[in-house]
């Protein structure tokens, strides 16, 4: 499917995939508004998977494994931070935890596979479905290059998904660049997984806008044939991606960004509150 010059709309997008693994390639971007603007963009390829089918991902090519090593790979202790606990299972209780009642009927994720063994994954995103294949939560797993995580839960409110997509937003709570501050919101504005995936995420302070990070790919079927010509086009995509977070932190740097210092983490796991409701909380 090609893009629509109006953006994509989740009609035209199709469902999610019934496949139980599948590749988006496509491209990231940052653009910064604010002191000064600087922009940057990559070629990248994301994988996504259905938690409930990773035997039969582990099928899918010779090239690709599940919990083995391979030139692609993909590994649930990398997201649960213990091989003995089942992702499906991990991600059920991020859920259950946050107050989603019903037990999601299929979770997909989508983030970057390992490369020879290596990966990081600056955001990796969780999309739960009720029997319907209707969104029923989020859940945002961010990476800083300290080697720390955070856990964004965040349910799906009526209103927030509408044919252009799922719009949702959350205070920010976990240091993530050297020179972007705490006090700071979130703006997600996602085309969850079908033909093509899309993230844009809006972060700003009080006076507005500071930073524009997005994603966009296209489906392709997780083949030898996809394998072999993704990686011989982008042979390193992990070291692509933490080399080009420091290179694009010194450019900053040079530009004269201000550095903030790391604070103390945030606990693991929180849960979204929106901030009308959050106030009429209070």
């Amino acid at each position: 499917m090609r893009p629509q010059s109006s953006g994509a709309s989740m009609e035209r997008n199709g469902p999610p995939p019934d496949a139980p693994a599948v590749l988006y390639c496509g491209h990231v971007m940052h653009q910064r508004m604010k002191p000064f603007g600087h922009r940057f963009r990559y070629s990248v390829f994301s994988l996504m998977v259905d938690l409930d089918r990773l035997d039969e991902a582990d099928g899918l090519s010779p090239l690709f494994s599940v919990n083995g090593r391979n030139l692609i790979s993909f590994h649930e202790a990398d997201h649960t931070g213990d091989a003995a606990v089942a992702l499906r299972t991990y991600a059920d209780g991020l859920l259950a935890d946050a107050g989603v009642a019903e037990r999601a009927a299929r979770i997909l994720l989508v983030c970057y596979p390992r490369i020879l063994g290596y990966v990081f994954n600056p955001l990796s995103v969780y999309y739960a479905y009720d029997g319907a294949d209707d969104l029923i939560a989020l859940i945002y797993e961010v990476r800083n290059t300290f080697g720390e995580r955070h856990t964004y839960v965040c349910p799906v409110i009526p209103g927030e998904l509408t044919d252009s997509g799922l719009r949702q937003s959350c205070g920010k709570l976990f240091h993530v660049s050297p020179f972007i501050g705490m006090d700071m919101d979130y703006h997600f504005r996602m085309l969850p997984p079908g033909n093509e995936l899309r993230w844009r995420i809006l972060e700003t302070d009080a006076e507005g806008p500071l930073l524009a990070a997005t994603f966009s790919g296209k489906k392709v079927l997780l083949t030898s044939r996809a394998l072999a010509r993704l990686t011989a086009r982008i042979p390193f995509l992990t070291f692509k991606i933490v080399a080009g977070i420091h290179w694009e932190a010194l450019k900053l740097w040079i530009k004269g960004a201000k550095y903030i210092s790391r604070p103390a983490p945030p606990p693991p796991v929180s849960v979204r509150r929106p901030r009308h409701i959050a106030e009429a909380a209070e």
